[in-house]
């Protein structure tokens, strides 16, 4: 199924939460390492520059519209994008259904200590889920095969990566065959808000679309990040009228 919308060079699946879920469920019976990416607007304006994460991001086998900024440019540019699906709510919804389904999960990233709260909190929510593993995203070079091995030897069917964008994205896409997980997600801050330790917009500022600015006020050292919203609307804008 052809659902990819061109923003900024990058091919984003124009699906709802619940189409992405069943489009989850078949890479899970496929049993083949697959790479879902959850692209909003800092990812998409990173990739313009960086050439490595774009190609990992059109070779994805899903990659959902993760922010307001994502459908926006998609509408802008005269395309359907029925909803945001948002990289936290799919990881959750996602946890949800493991346990029915006997999944493995395994938590990859954050501070020390954090995958590990965040396996709490899981297992609080979701009764019977497997965390099968956790590992902080605090590693050089010569710690990746060690890793690798962890990964392996826990053999879950999903695995989340916080490492922040680009370098979860990246890492995914270099041991994306030898890890051979069936569905591997980079998921950024989800285990920091589900440790507690960094908290999510409210919902009103969610609906408002409004998470961008929760966030900077929370992380003042985001601010300069945040620089690259206007400059993604700008970068948008001119790419419909070359078109």
């Amino acid at each position: 199924m052809n659902d990819k919308v061109k923003i900024l060079g990058v091919g984003v699946n124009a699906v709802t939460m619940q189409e992405a879920l069943d489009r989850i469920e078949k890479f899970f019976e496929e049993k083949k390492p697959k790479i879902i990416a959850t692209a909003n607007a800092e990812m998409l304006m990173r990739a313009t520059y960086d050439e490595e994460l774009k190609k990992i991001l059109n070779d994805a086998e899903l990659v959902v519209p993760d922010g307001a900024g994502t459908v926006w440019a998609a509408h802008h540019l005269g395309y359907q994008m029925p909803e945001r699906v948002a990289g936290y709510d799919l990881a959750q919804e996602l946890m949800k259904r493991a346990p029915e389904k006997n999944r493995r999960i395994y938590f990859f990233g954050s501070a020390p200590n954090v995958a590990e709260k965040a396996k709490l909190k899981a297992e609080e929510l979701y009764p019977g889920i497997k965390i099968v593993g956790t590992r902080n995203g605090f590693f050089s070079a010569d710690d990746e095969s060690k890793i690798i091995s962890e990964i392996k030897s826990a053999q879950p069917d999903l695995l989340f990566a916080a490492l922040g964008v680009p370098k979860q994205e990246k890492f995914l896409a270099k041991y994306k065959d030898e890890l051979n997980v069936p569905v591997s997600i980079g998921v950024g801050g989800t285990f920091d808000v589900m440790a507690g330790v960094m908290k999510r917009a409210p919902k009103w500022m969610q609906r408002a679309k409004l998470e961008w600015l929760f966030r900077a006020i929370l992380q003042p050292k985001r601010a300069g990040r945040l620089i690259a919203l206007p400059k993604f609307v700008l970068k948008v804008h001119s790419s419909k009228q070359k078109t």
